[in-house]
């Protein structure tokens, strides 16, 4: 029998392509091999690649003007990455702080060198916001992470920045259609909403490509190597990829971002309306900025909330509700793959913890 995962990340995948790879584990498209097993520089492999960089433009509705580039390391090696190839100069590069991974990627961009900066945080009241501010338009590039898995807040309206936008989009990646009309870069790992671990996945504007074509750094560092070769310029992690590229047929197949936001938006609603209308749990997140994705909650009883976890994990088979170990309390990230039925199940264990504990 299988769990019922709420974890952060890496999150569970559609049963339906856990089934396709079961299948095909052996004998891809029944030719004898498994996709694990063949050249990356093979034509089934060259199809499927290019076939998931053809569908992530579609499902985004973006054209040729941007690039699509498949790299190791996640996110965290993008943290860098990006400001070594996209700061002008000594032009500065803004950051709007939402905690964890904006800060990390900050304090990357300063050890790479640098001319960082942050112009907004949420920090005086504990991350529960999303920043609004007025930017600068000197910087070189404004950076935000989209989703926030720690504290749950999410971005709902991209900041009004002349500069171009930098996204770090890991935990709603492939979750909802974005306007592209000042994104640089957007980009994240996708091992909650569009895959496994072992690459991130960046949808880079090409002028961007532009800014890094003549800067001396190691060939391995610059976005335009991997873009000039297809993302092929050495071994990609081409499992990971096959998953991804089956991912985005998946969606496709279920109607695009569009209809994929309103079943987030469905389920997000469910959830954040039992906390609402509960005087037993709470949630610190400020209305606005919450997350469809992170659905970050408390009973304001750090044994209570240990309790709660524990138990569902034992006797309910509901996995990853233990909050993130920064913010403590408990956490139900329902990603794209996790449908209405099951977060109803975690509803029903809400309210029978709620009777039996209050």
């Amino acid at each position: 029998m299988r769990k019922y995962n709420f974890s952060a990340g890496p999150s569970e995948l559609p049963i339906e392509v856990l089934k396709e790879v079961q299948d095909e584990l052996l004998s891809y498209k029944n030719n004898g091999f498994s996709i694990m097993e063949i050249s990356h520089r093979s034509a089934y492999y060259e199809e499927i690649n290019n076939q998931a960089i053809a569908d992530v433009k579609e499902l985004y509705g973006i054209g040729d003007d941007y690039d699509v580039v498949f790299m190791q390391g996640g996110a965290t090696l993008q943290f860098s990455l990006l400001a070594m190839n996209f700061a002008v100069n000594n032009k500065p590069c803004d950051y709007i702080d939402t905690d964890v991974w904006t800060s990390k990627a900050y304090t990357e961009a300063t050890l790479a060198g640098i001319n960082a900066r942050i112009v907004a945080s949420s920090k005086d009241d504990k991350y529960s916001y999303i920043p609004k501010v007025e930017l600068n338009d000197d910087s070189s590039y404004t950076y935000i992470c989209h989703n926030n898995t720690v504290h749950g807040t999410q971005y709902k309206t991209l900041p009004n920045s002349k500069s171009p936008l930098i996204i770090d989009a890991s935990s709603d990646f492939f979750s909802k259609k974005l306007d592209f009309s000042n994104i640089g870069v957007l980009y994240g790992g996708v091992q909650k909403n569009a895959g496994i671990s072992g690459f991130a996945c960046l949808i880079i504007r090409k002028d961007m490509l532009e800014r890094s074509k003549d800067k001396k750094m190691p060939m391995m560092f610059n976005y335009n190597t991997h873009a000039e070769n297809n993302s092929l310029y050495n071994t990609p992690p081409t499992f990971a990829i096959y998953i991804f590229a089956k991912i985005m047929t998946w969606l496709k197949a279920k109607g695009g971002l569009d209809v994929i936001n309103k079943l987030n938006e469905e389920k997000a609603k469910y959830l954040y309306d039992l906390i609402d209308n509960s005087s037993f749990y709470k949630t610190y997140v400020n209305n606005d900025d919450r997350s469809l994705m992170n659905v970050c909650f408390t009973t304001g009883n750090l044994e209570l909330d240990t309790k709660f976890w524990q138990e569902a994990a034992k006797n309910h088979g509901m996995l990853g509700l233990k909050g993130h170990k920064k913010l403590g309390g408990l956490r139900a990230s329902i990603y794209n793959s996790a449908y209405l039925n099951k977060v109803k199940i975690l509803g029903e264990y809400m309210k029978e913890f709620e009777r039996a504990n209050r």
